[in-house]
């Protein structure tokens, strides 16, 4: 079957910001505007458990009022295929943002127009950045009482570290808001009303001055600087071509559609990025920024493809975009509920057909396709084959998680892979009746199999079966979606801190495993340094050894018992992080060595090691920013350095003030009431984690008790 649209006419593109900037209300209208519902639900109107919005349609997304998984839509808009991805922006859920993004070709960046520049904006800006993800700034909420262009601005170009391309200026703000200025069209747009019907008058920029008295001065400010941000961003867009540059400079003119082609490039290559603004929830600006979609992110393969990788990790090539090569896809997201598995890939070369048999070359098992769905949100439709550039999903397979590379049997290639962060609260979760022990254990393999984020464990001291996870709502919520999606329900315990445990110094320690029981023995004998390395560089094992004083064939052995053994630490049985194991020398016996004797040499070497090193214990930290009134400034303060943390910076959002400081994690639990109490309910605020750091030596004692 031939392609029915070309590749030059695909976008597919994210929708990521922080927490309540209006990512899901902006999807909703893009999904009335492009024709595919005829309807509009706002998020506030869905905690009554009896309506969603397309893409939150979660019971746990609806009865919180978030996005907490990621959900996909197409839509069509002037006749090109925009494939969706609406995100959380809640930090707990980053894991979704990630996976989207990997794949992705565009993103669109909301930003709330009073508070501009947050926390997990920044986490989301980064992440792009890794995945190298073109974008645009789409400043929202512009009628919000408070909102501040200058300010979101200010913070896209200072906390974000890019060039800001001013496309729109916004016309007011607050109740004053009623439409932008279009720097590229050079004319404005002016809405009749805020219904979502409403039409637009085109005015040209030269005569918007004496349409509108604003009574902000600020307001003001952006309409008179409107002929000065026009030549700006001329000389910023046409730089990126030296002739369109030249001519405009030589003689003021200049090609309108080669403009847009400068932008594109610009936005493409990253020199700039695109801003625009609107009011999602009050239907100004939607059209507008699709129209920027189409025009200025780039379609699939554009952008250079995907990084092809050895065993190893390290880039060996690029995987172009196109038909006719072998079929290649990177399958980046699973949902689990009872009728079976939902495997979300993204085609990037050859043709994917119902019926076809891929090689997993990730895991190198082969996958039967027996049937493949076009997804929108949670309906899904079936489609016989999948295309370089689409977004699909195979139903269920039984081999593949996050992460896994599907290719041609007789073409296998590994594709770059995702990076995960690690997680840094657990649970003790149990089943509530004894019969639910087996489905318990089943359901969680399928959450933590569709959720890299998460970690199953069992502690081998007390047997319980512990959750690993984000935060404490993340954990939360996958307890409540095996109930409401696997149908099984679990008692969920108190959270617990992901410590970790690190060598306090450089120790050299000699040790002999030496064991006669009659016939042959066993005998090893290691010599080692273990050294203290700089935190997040994981660990490091290496081989010293020289004229032959340990046979080849046992230095496997050794580097196995590191492996392992670091697992669990001698403070408290964490794991041991960030370390250098040298091997330096050691002795073995012709009749009485083997593998098995210098594995067991290793494990003691380690642990007598890191005994005598005078270990330390490592706390994640947490990045934390809270907003609230500033009457209560003086006790936030006062909380946070109360909690062992630190303030770094403080400064003024809109009508609020923020505080932003490092607090560790274990000082967090329950903060949420605190807040709500000592604010009146007023205050707000985002938590990440940032880094390691070491316990104080009097305080190690009185957390493990508060552990155990």
């Amino acid at each position: 079957m031939a392609r029915k649209k070309d590749l030059n006419l695909y976008r597919n593109i994210g929708i990521i910001a922080h927490i309540d900037a209006g990512k899901t209300t902006t999807t909703e209208r893009v999904l009335y505007y492009t024709g595919k519902k005829h309807n509009i639900i706002e998020v506030h109107d869905t905690k009554d458990m009896k309506s969603s919005t397309t893409t939150d349609y979660l019971e746990q997304e609806r009865k919180r009022g978030i996005t907490i998984q990621s959900a996909a839509v197409t839509a069509e808009w002037k006749g090109y295929q925009i494939n969706i991805i609406d995100t959380p922006g809640h930090v707990d859920f980053t894991i979704e943002v990630n996976r989207s993004l990997r794949v992705l070709d565009g993103a669109v960046v909301v930003f709330d127009g009073v508070a501009g520049v947050e926390p997990q904006t920044e986490t989301n800006w980064r992440l792009a950045n890794q995945y190298n993800v073109p974008r645009l700034c789409y400043i929202n909420k512009m009628d919000r009482i408070g909102a501040n262009f200058a300010h979101c601005v200010t913070g896209i170009k200072e906390r974000l570290g890019v060039t800001a391309l001013l496309c729109h200026i916004p016309f007011g703000s607050s109740d004053e808001f009623v439409g932008m200025a279009d720097l590229v069209a050079n004319v404005g747009y002016i809405w009749d009303s805020d219904d979502k019907d409403a039409k637009w008058e085109v005015v040209p920029l030269d005569q918007v001055q004496d349409r509108f008295k604003f009574s902000s001065t600020k307001d003001t400010d952006w309409v008179n600087r409107i002929p000065e941000l026009r030549q700006e961003l001329l000389e910023t867009a046409l730089a990126v071509n030296e002739e369109a540059f030249l001519e405009f400079v030589e003689s003021g003119k200049f090609d309108p559609e080669v403009l847009k082609k400068c932008i594109r490039r610009g936005t493409v290559t990253g020199a700039f990025v695109p801003v625009l603004c609107g009011s999602s929830f009050k239907h100004k600006g939607v059209q507008q920024m699709l129209d920027a979609v189409i025009d200025y992110l780039p379609y699939p393969g554009e952008n250079g493809g995907i990084g092809i990788v050895d065993e190893n990790g390290k880039n060996i090539g690029r995987q172009e975009v196109k038909d006719d090569a072998p079929a290649r896809a990177l399958a980046f997201k699973v949902i689990n509920d009872q009728f079976g598995t939902l495997t979300f890939v993204r085609i990037y070369s050859g043709v994917i057909s119902k019926g076809d048999t891929l090689l997993n070359v990730t895991r190198g098992r082969r996958e039967r396709i027996g049937r493949m769905v076009e997804i929108h949100a949670a309906d899904t439709e079936d489609i016989d084959e999948a295309r370089a550039g689409d977004i699909c999903a195979f139903v269920s397979m039984k081999e593949t998680e996050t992460g896994d590379s599907l290719s041609d049997m007789n073409h296998p290639a590994l594709l770059e892979r995702m990076r995960f962060p690690d997680p840094v609260i657990s649970v003790a979760v149990e089943p509530k009746s004894r019969a639910d022990v087996d489905k318990m254990s089943t359901a969680l393999y399928k959450m933590v199999k569709a959720d890299p984020s998460l970690r199953l464990e069992v502690d081998q001291e007390t047997g319980q079966t512990l959750l690993r996870g984000m935060g404490e709502l993340h954990l939360e919520v996958t307890i409540d979606r095996m109930r409401t999606e696997l149908g099984v329900e679990a008692n969920m315990g108190r959270p617990r801190v992901s410590f970790r445990e690190a060598f306090g110094r450089k120790v050299e320690h000699i040790y002999t495993h030496k064991k006669q029981t009659g016939g042959s023995g066993q005998f090893a004998e290691v010599k080692m340094i273990f050294e203290p390395l700089r935190g997040g560089s994981g660990v490091e094992f290496s081989d010293e050894v020289v004229g032959g004083r340990i046979p080849r064939e046992y230095i496997p052995a050794v580097e196995k018992a590191i492996e392992s053994e670091h697992k669990r630490g001698q403070i408290a049985g964490y794991e041991v992080v960030d370390f250098r194991a040298r091997l330096l020398d050691g002795k073995y016996h012709d009749v009485d060595s083997s593998a098995l004797a210098f594995e067991i040499a290793g494990r003691a070497c380690f642990r007598e090691a890191h005994r005598a090193s005078n270990p330390k214990l490592l706390e994640p930290i947490m990045k934390i920013e809270v907003v609230s009134e500033s009457e209560f400034l003086g006790t936030i303060i006062g909380d946070i350095n109360r909690r062992r943390g630190q303030v770094t910076d403080q400064g003024q959002k809109g009508t609020q003030v923020t505080v932003v400081g490092f607090v560790p994690l274990s000082e967090m639990f329950g903060y949420i009431n605190f807040l709500r109490s000592s604010t009146s309910g007023r205050g707000t605020f985002t938590m990440e984690f940032d880094h390691y750091a070491e316990v104080p030596p009097g305080l190690v004692d009185k957390l493990m008790e508060k552990e155990a």
